[in-house]
């Protein structure tokens, strides 16, 4: 939860860097105001669907609104075996960004771990401008796209619509863990 207020905080100050209303904001990136606010506040975790989002709309790194750093690299930038920046949005997803240093990115390439959940509760469901691929490295992935059900194993990929409600959720008791990139 730490993380989620960090983040809030330097969603909260780039608004108020670039001089926009809540309001306004929120047009720009086509999320009602309630929505923006609770982002903003740090209690409600922040999807990185609308991170990516909204960082193509205010011209602004991903990895500068994830992690408060801006990339310097330009012409490559290379990740060592589990040494990519990690993220724990939720107990239930984990991101791990495998370009963080790497500059004007037009995809942002993680390994997501999805941690099985105890009850049967459904999947979260998000959308966001651009495409998403998604290869199921470890584990049984049940995917939801436009409210058709997959059900993924390793080596299973699929890619889509990213503007279509989607979500992930991990079937039996093992985590999954996901190649996720999303441009």
């Amino acid at each position: 939860m730490d993380h989620i207020k960090q983040v809030a905080k330097r969603l909260k100050g780039l608004r108020d860097a670039i001089n926009l209303s809540i309001e306004d904001m929120a047009e720009q990136c086509g999320i009602d105001t309630a929505t923006l606010a609770a982002y903003e506040s740090g209690t409600t975790d922040i999807p990185v669907s609308f991170l990516h989002k909204l960082a193509n709309t205010c011209d602004v790194e991903l990895t500068a609104l994830l992690f408060g750093e801006e990339p310097k690299m330009s012409s490559y930038y290379v990740t060592r075996a589990g040494k990519g920046v990690k993220v724990e949005r939720t107990k239930a997803y984990s991101y791990q960004d495998l370009a963080a240093g790497f500059r004007h990115r037009i995809m942002a390439p993680f390994i997501v771990t999805v941690e099985p959940t105890a009850d049967d509760k459904p999947q979260t469901l998000n959308s966001h401008q651009g495409q998403e691929f998604n290869y199921v490295l470890e584990g049984e992935l049940e995917i939801s796209i436009a409210g058709k059900v997959f059900i993924l194993h390793p080596g299973d990929s699929v890619m889509f619509d990213a503007r279509r409600e989607h979500g992930l959720k991990a079937l039996g008791d093992k985590a999954v863990k996901l190649i996720a990139i999303i441009s």
